[in-house]
């Protein structure tokens, strides 16, 4: 479970008596320009009200609004999104201070973020000359009395020594900061020049601005200040990471991409690639992905990019199917197992989409063999539908990386035996423990067959766990490592995918291996997990 707490994010992970749980597979992150909001923090939303009461809605510059707009209309049930801004710029608040002033700026930057302040002396003595109470608000529109967030601050002082001194404790807020020095004298109190008594406020000069348009540069951003793509390293877990087109007419560049990609990787996460604008047609998808420079088993595409009624302009658009996509398979994640095959109607996407461009059944086939699926906006019954594929292409590595249900199900598998298990780090490095471990992981892997999530092979020849010596070493014990192996069917029989989770003090990972299996055909597990060789080093 996890408790946030003044600020402060509490984890508690299950322990061994309890069933590992299956971590979520249908979360979207949503990475560009927003019209309003925080920059380079990932807010969680459960509805596009959320999008328009933090990040203020539909913006013609902002092709991430209408993806997250599309992804909620069409079953999407949770999303973070990261604002990221180029150039842009944050209004200030000036407060009287006697011959100076008191310059409080914005937290987030832009045209849209509208703030006022009041100060007074209520309940401060007379001998207290530096203190002062602080109200902040953000409000929806000048002049508005529609009050979107509040913050007192009692008793502030502008003594730098002091425990209340004015930027020390704005520096928790969440409208605005001190910018410059804070002058000697506390600020004038805001006059009341409301009649019925109510209290003034100073409000906000224009001087936001929205900033340009992004770079690939903004929406990569800097791993070492966690900004951009890398301000979701605050996220525990996402499933589909979606980077919509830089602007109408300008594509997300192949250098965004292949950071996202790895990224990723990193996080088992899959990347939805849109078709590029310039493919118009199916013949001209198909003749582009010959020379597709990235493929890769955590990325995925759909064409072709879709018609929707664009509600600022009052006409059709055409958009990137990213935001809409994501959604379905977010609803089709309720309805059926992820490794289910058969979308049904929860894989079409909802009324109001329609395709750029026709794709027949032939291009269907040959798009998908090329690792390129198809949006489906009506139901085709009858027909069979591809079962949907990622990009790795016909050169991967693990030819089931190619379908995307299996990639789906292995992601969900590993982070859901990493996490649960991390209650190993805190028991000691011995044989009881690993017992205990490989048990919980069996039930885990037992109740995901039983529910057919390996049904293409054989019972008994579905899984393994190991958790011994053999993996526990020596030398892993003296440097606090608990190490623990895993393996899942794939589909060519007799094969399977290894994993093994390490962890230790400082943080837990789970990495694929290749356990030495020669010499084993036609043996069953348990023999092969008696003979099973495996580095004299073994991992972490």
């Amino acid at each position: 479970m996890a408790e946030r707490q003044a600020g402060i994010q509490v984890h508690e992970d299950a322990g061994s008596e309890q069933a590992i749980a299956e971590t979520p597979t249908a979360i979207a992150a949503f990475v560009g320009r927003c019209l309003r909001g925080p920059v380079n923090r990932p807010v969680q939303l459960t509805g596009f009200a959320d999008f328009q009461r933090i990040f203020g809605g539909l913006w013609q510059p902002s092709t991430l609004s209408y993806a997250v707009e599309q992804y909620f209309e069409n079953g999407g049930r949770t999303a973070f999104v990261v604002r990221v801004a180029n150039g842009a710029r944050c209004c200030t608040i000036s407060l009287p201070a006697g011959a100076g002033s008191l310059v409080l700026q914005a937290l987030s930057p832009g045209t849209r973020e509208f703030l006022r302040a009041a100060v007074d002396y209520d309940g401060i003595g007379e001998n207290e000359e530096d203190r002062f109470n602080l109200v902040l608000q953000r409000i929806r529109t000048p002049g508005s009395e529609h009050i979107e967030d509040q913050e007192i601050y009692r008793r502030l002082t502008v003594l730098p020594d002091a425990a209340r001194h004015v930027t020390t404790t704005l520096a928790d807020s969440q409208i605005a900061r001190v910018s410059g020095p804070v002058p000697a004298q506390r600020p004038d109190p805001t006059p009341r020049t409301d009649p019925r008594g109510i209290a003034g406020y100073v409000a906000s000069s224009p001087d936001g601005d929205d900033g340009g348009a992004l770079t690939d540069y903004d929406l990569i951003g800097s791993a070492a200040r966690g900004t951009g793509l890398f301000a979701l390293d605050a996220v525990e877990t996402f499933n589909f990471l979606c980077i919509p087109p830089l602007a109408r007419d300008a594509d997300v560049g192949a250098s965004t991409l292949l950071v996202a990609n790895r990224y990723c990787r990193e996080r088992r996460a899959l990347l939805f690639v849109d078709p590029p604008i310039s493919w118009d047609s199916a013949g001209k998808a198909l003749a582009e992905m010959r020379n597709w420079a990235l493929p890769s088993d955590t990325a995925c595409m759909f064409f072709p990019r879709l018609l929707a009624f664009d509600k600022l302009r009052g006409r059709f658009e055409t958009f990137a199917p990213c935001g809409a996509v994501a959604g379905t398979l977010s609803r089709a994640a309720e309805a059926a197992p992820i490794w289910s095959t058969a979308g049904g109607e929860e894989g079409v996407l909802r009324p109001g989409l329609r395709p750029a461009c026709a794709v027949d059944d032939n291009y269907r086939a040959r798009l998908a063999a090329s690792g390129v699926n198809t949006v489906q906006t009506v139901r085709r019954p009858g027909r069979e539908v591809p079962i949907a594929r990622t990009m790795a292409g016909p050169g991967a590595g693990a030819t089931d990386w190619r379908m995307l249900p299996a990639r789906r199900l292995a992601f969900m598998i590993i982070s859901s035996i990493e996490r649960g298990t991390r209650w190993m780090l805190f028991e000691p490095n011995e044989p009881a423990t690993w017992r205990r471990a490989a048990a919980q992981v069996r039930s885990f892997l037992a109740s995901l067959e039983e529910r057919g999530a390996f049904a293409h092979r054989a019972a008994g020849d579905r899984w393994y766990v190991l958790c011994d010596e053999r993996v526990n070493r020596v030398q892993h014990r003296e440097r606090g490592i608990v190490n623990l192996l895993f393996g899942f069917a794939a589909a060519r029989p007799g094969e399977f995918h290894a994993y093994m989770v390490s962890h230790r003090a400082g943080g837990s990972r789970a990495q694929p291996v290749s356990p030495n299996l020669a010499g084993l055909p036609g043996t069953g597990i348990t023999q092969m997990l008696e003979e099973l060789e495996l580095p004299a080093e073994g991992v972490g």
